[in-house]
C-alpha cells in the first residue's frame, strides 16, 4: 500500500504530497489519528487529506484508514477492531476478514515448532504401529474433528472423530499405550473434553491438545498445542476458533504426510481418486 502511495507522489497536487509524506514517515500514527489532527500535521485544510485518499484511489479518509490499518497491523500482536453498527457492508467485511488473518499471523509468530514436532512424531508412531489416532471435539470443535478424520483418512489413516460426550468417555477407557488421541476445545473448559483426556492419558495413550493457553484441558494433555484468540466480540461471534483449530489440523496432517512419504502415500492417493471419478460418472 505505501508501494502504491510512492507510485503515484508526482501526479499528486502539493498539498496532497504532504499528506502523502505524513502518510509514508508515519503510517500507524496517520491510521488512528482524527482528520483535523492530520491536516494540522500536514499544513493542508481538512477537504485536501480527503482528496488525498480519493487520489491514490479509495472511497475517502475513512476507507484509506481502514485499509492502512489492516495493513500496517500484520504480524504484529493481535488488536480486534470490533465492527460497529454504523459500518457499511465494506467495513464489515473488512474488519471480519482482517481479524481473522490477524489471528493466524498471531498463531504463526507464537506457535511452538517443538510441540507441533512432537505431535507428529506421536502420529507417526502411533500410524506405523497400527495404533489408534482418534479425534474429539464438542460443537464447533467436533466439526473441526471430523474434518480432522476426512483428512487424515486421505493419508491412508483410519481415525474415528467423536463429538457425544459419553461416546468419547467410552472410547477413552479402551484406550491403550501407543493410541493417539486429538482433542480440541476452544476454551479448554468442556467437562467430558476433559475426562475423556484424563481417562485416556491415565490408559498410556498420548493425549495431544489443541486449545487455549492456561485452560484446565492444556494442563492435562502429553502435548499442548497453543491456540489463542481474542474473545469477547461485541456485534459478531465469528468462526475464529474453528478455522484456527481447521489450520493446526492442516499443519498435522502435512507434516505426517512428509513423515510417510510420497512412496507409501502417492499410490494410495491416485486409487482414491480413480475410485471417486469411477463412481462419479459411472
Amino acid at each position: 500500500m505505501l508501494d502504491r502511495i510512492r507510485a503515484c507522489l508526482p501526479s499528486l497536487a502539493p498539498a496532497e504530497q504532504r499528506v502523502a509524506e505524513l502518510v509514508l514517515a508515519d503510517p500507524r500514527s496517520f491510521a488512528l489519528l482524527p482528520v483535523s489532527a492530520l491536516a494540522d500535521r500536514a499544513h493542508v485544510s481538512k477537504p485536501t487529506v480527503v482528496r488525498f485518499c480519493r487520489s491514490v484511489g479509495y472511497d475517502g479518509l475513512a476507507d484509506f484508514k481502514l485499509k492502512l490499518a489492516g495493513n500496517v497491523s500484520e504480524g504484529v500482536p493481535f488488536i480486534h477492531r470490533s465492527v460497529d453498527v454504523d459500518d457499511k457492508t465494506s467495513d464489515v467485511m473488512v474488519k471480519v476478514i482482517d481479524n481473522t488473518v490477524a489471528a493466524f499471523l498471531k498463531y504463526r509468530n507464537e506457535a511452538s515448532a517443538s510441540a507441533i514436532d512432537k505431535a507428529v512424531t506421536a502420529l507417526t508412531a502411533a500410524y506405523h504401529a497400527g495404533r489408534r489416532i482418534e479425534f474429539f471435539g464438542v460443537g464447533n470443535s467436533g466439526i473441526v474433528a471430523r474434518d480432522a478424520q476426512h483428512k487424515f483418512f486421505r493419508l491412508g489413516i483410519n481415525g474415528v472423530a467423536y463429538s457425544d460426550g459419553h461416546m468419547q468417555v467410552m472410547s477413552a477407557s479402551l484406550m491403550q499405550p501407543g493410541d493417539c488421541v486429538i482433542v480440541i476445545s476452544n476454551s479448554g473448559r468442556t467437562r467430558d473434553l476433559m475426562d475423556s483426556c484424563d481417562i485416556a492419558r491415565k490408559n498410556g495413550a498420548t493425549t495431544i491438545v489443541i486449545t487455549a493457553s492456561g485452560s484446565p484441558l492444556a494442563a492435562a494433555g502429553d502435548i499442548h498445542l497453543a491456540a489463542d484468540h481474542p474473545q469477547g466480540y461485541e456485534h459478531y461471534s465469528p468462526m475464529v476458533s474453528r478455522l484456527l483449530h481447521l489450520m493446526i489440523i492442516d499443519i498435522l496432517a502435512t507434516a505426517l504426510a512428509l513423515r510417510i512419504g510420497s512412496d507409501k502415500l502417492q499410490p494410495l492417493l491416485r486409487e482414491m481418486k480413480a475410485n471417486l471419478r469411477n463412481k462419479r460418472y459411472a
